[in-house]
């Protein structure tokens, strides 16, 4: 049993620059990590950046403009130019072992948890009856 809130450690996203509803994400915990997905299609995985300093995670992407000259547009919902997101890692977490991989358009960042604070078993040791 944890006593802890998962969106919590993550400061509930509040700290996340976003634009034009791009970049949705699913966060999911699984055998003491956090993963998060991100929807980027049409991003080529060599635009995608990851740093982590000061226990903030700053996802960055850019998609480019698309030359359409001359072209009379219907609908133009797509986003393009540069794009960041941010996520405030609670202490928990260990980011010095984030792990990134890109597949089909999804981006999925997985972030384990700290050893330390991981749910430990405390045992219980029984006390001998002094004897009298």
């Amino acid at each position: 049993m944890r006593f802890f809130d998962p969106f919590a450690d993550f400061d509930r996203f509040s700290q996340f620059a976003r634009t034009g509803g791009f970049m949705p994400m699913d966060v999911y915990e699984h055998d003491d990590e956090f993963v998060v997905k991100f929807d980027l299609a049409g991003i080529n995985p060599d635009d995608i950046d990851i740093t982590v300093e000061n226990q903030m995670l700053t996802l960055t992407v850019e998609r480019p403009v698309e030359d359409t000259e001359g072209v009379n547009w219907l609908v133009r919902e797509r986003p393009s130019g540069k794009h960041s997101r941010q996520l405030r890692l609670g202490a928990a977490l260990d980011a010095g072992n984030i792990d990134a991989s890109y597949d089909q358009g999804v981006l999925t960042v997985t972030i384990p948890m700290r050893e330390e604070a991981k749910p430990q078993r405390i045992s219980v040791k029984a006390q001998q009856p002094a004897l009298t």
